[in-house]
């Protein structure tokens, strides 16, 4: 493992453990050249996974794609980027679970808004709106109509 900061190659582990979503090693380095530590993540990788677009193209699967839409809907909202980072982890580890490895964008969308739901109702109705493809005021309404009914205290306010 290469130091980042000066570039040698020798480098120690000084810690190592499961990351936070058990998916991955957190490594704890040190540089044996300039004593600077750092920290790196070791993960599985796996055969590649397919997105099938909504044209019928494919493309390889991108987390940075999921990682900015959420980002864009959970804007000026009360979400750590924690909670945005295991959601998508989430969301991953649902897709690369699947025995497909050509995924629809469609049961993609649907396990982020099942996620974004659970997690802040305006970042949901901002992603939603999105890629649904809300064309009027109406959808909206109709979007906010079904979160209303559905909610478990019947409040119409925040969050319980």
């Amino acid at each position: 493992m290469k130091c980042p900061f000066c570039g040698a190659a020798d480098t120690k582990v000084i810690d190592s453990r499961p990351a936070d979503d058990n998916s991955s090693i957190r490594r704890r380095r040190q540089c044996e050249t300039c004593g600077k530590r750092f920290t790196t993540y070791e993960k599985l990788e796996t055969i590649p996974l397919m997105v099938i677009k909504k044209d019928n193209s494919r493309e390889m699967y991108d987390r940075s794609k999921i990682e900015a839409g959420v980002l864009h809907s959970c804007h000026k909202r009360p979400v750590s980027p924690q909670q945005i980072g295991a959601l998508i982890d989430e969301v991953e580890n649902t897709l690369f679970a699947m025995e497909e490895k050509e995924i629809a964008t469609s049961v993609i969308g649907e396990l982020v808004m099942d996620r974004l739901r659970e997690l802040d109702e305006v970042a949901y109705v901002r992603f939603a709106s999105v890629y649904r493809e809300f064309k009027d005021v109406n959808t909206f309404m109709e979007e906010l109509g079904k979160i209303l009914k559905n909610r478990p205290d019947g409040k119409k306010g925040e969050k319980a």
